[in-house]
């Protein structure tokens, strides 16, 4: 993630949370939020009652990963909250579904532009 850096103050989440648009998806809360910098923001929440912690990392893992692939295809200036949603099935849990539906939000919240890499 060469344009991105990770929110860890929870000011911070709690900021893009309120203020920021809000996008679901099957298994993703995603928000956001333009800021002044000319670098992407991204904060990855996933709570306890994902599973273990085996489960929580794997599901980091792939929003990371699926993040990564599009990150040349969106724009810069941003603050982006994934939050995993709890009643979403771990077991059906697949790279695809996570990269679809951040692309789907990026899509909807116009950051995405379509000639970057698919």
């Amino acid at each position: 993630m060469i344009n991105t850096i990770s929110i860890k103050d929870s000011k911070d989440f709690q900021k893009v949370i309120n203020k920021g648009q809000w996008f679901g998806g099957d298994y993703l809360s995603t928000y956001v939020l333009k800021n002044n910098d000319n670098l992407n923001q991204i904060g990855l929440a996933i709570g306890k009652k994902a599973g273990k912690a085996y489960k929580r990392n794997r599901i980091k893992r792939l929003i990371k990963e699926s993040y990564t692939k599009l990150e040349n295809s969106i724009e810069h200036g941003y603050d982006i909250v994934f939050i995993w949603k709890i009643k979403a099935n771990y077991e059906n849990l697949n790279y695809e579904g996570i990269y679809n539906d951040i692309k789907k939000a990026f899509k909807k919240a116009g950051i995405l532009n379509e000639k970057g890499n698919d």
